[in-house]
């Protein structure tokens, strides 16, 4: 089955990624749109227009079923999408219930964009889920310029988030919930701040499990992918992935190694 991927930019990579450890038998189209990124920083109605047509793109070029890889966009435009079109479309949400569910007593900290932050989607799950209003938010946009400027370990990076933190306690934490797709890249840097002790969940491989289900396909409990990573010929041919950067086919030797350094990036970080 073909199964079409899209996100404002290169955030999108760390659920194809999940689903290369999940999911390698399987095709795979991947968009980023990255003539418009970020979209956390866009109208709802820019980006509604940008899912559907990332979304028809992907249907053109084959897709099967379709995940909205970027939190931003399926808070704003999933519904929209659904109205739309006939194939099986899956969104992303903060992983705020596994959060909740594993662990108690101390605060639970989400960061996610500031339009995913706003909207109601997020505020409906957190009257579902956060019984004891143990959630805190908070817009992390800067992160999502750093990823695509391919810039994670910076003393930029390490400030930054110091300074969104400046006035809350890491210790108080029991759990950090990374509500955007760009945010895996920062695990170390994340790691660093809120300590050992603090959880870092994501929402890909409940995003990814949700598609196998959906699909009734079969889903690995694990898939070593180091086979995909030793070069990107590999990442880009035997995995049977296409790539997009804004409806522009990759092709060009520059970016295949920026996506063989990102894919590398998302190993390394993928345990931590």
């Amino acid at each position: 089955m073909k199964i079409g991927i899209f996100d404002s930019g290169i955030g999108g990579l760390s659920v194809l990624h999940e689903a290369y450890h999940r999911l390698p038998q399987q095709e795979y189209i991947f968009y980023a749109d990255v003539e418009h990124v970020p979209y956390g920083l866009k109208t709802p109605e820019q980006i509604t227009e940008y899912a559907i047509e990332n979304t028809q793109f992907l249907l053109d070029k084959g897709a099967q079923a379709l995940v909205v890889a970027c939190n931003t966009a399926t808070s704003v435009a999933i519904k929209e999408l659904r109205r739309r079109f006939d194939i099986p479309i899956l969104g992303m949400e903060p992983a705020v219930k596994p959060a909740v569910e594993g662990t108690e007593e101390k605060r639970i900290m989400v960061i996610a964009t500031p339009v995913t932050i706003r909207e109601d989607k997020l505020k409906d799950l957190l009257h579902r889920v956060d019984e004891e209003h143990r959630v805190d938010l908070m817009p992390m946009p800067r992160l999502v310029e750093f990823a695509e400027k391919e810039e994670f370990d910076t003393n930029e990076v390490s400030n930054y988030i110091r300074g969104q933190f400046a006035n809350f306690d890491p210790s108080n934490y029991s759990a950090l919930v990374l509500g955007c797709t760009h945010f895996n890249y920062f695990k170390p840097a994340l790691r660093e701040f809120f300590g050992q002790d603090t959880l870092l969940i994501d929402g890909n491989f409940g995003t990814i499990h949700h598609l196998a289900d959906v699909l009734g396909i079969g889903m690995n409990e694990e898939q070593n992918t180091e086979v995909f990573f030793d070069d990107y010929h590999k990442i880009l041919g035997s995995v049977k992935t296409e790539y997009y950067f804004s409806k522009k086919s990759v092709k060009d030797e520059n970016t295949l190694e920026h996506l063989k350094r990102l894919h590398n990036r998302l190993e390394q970080v993928r345990k931590i």
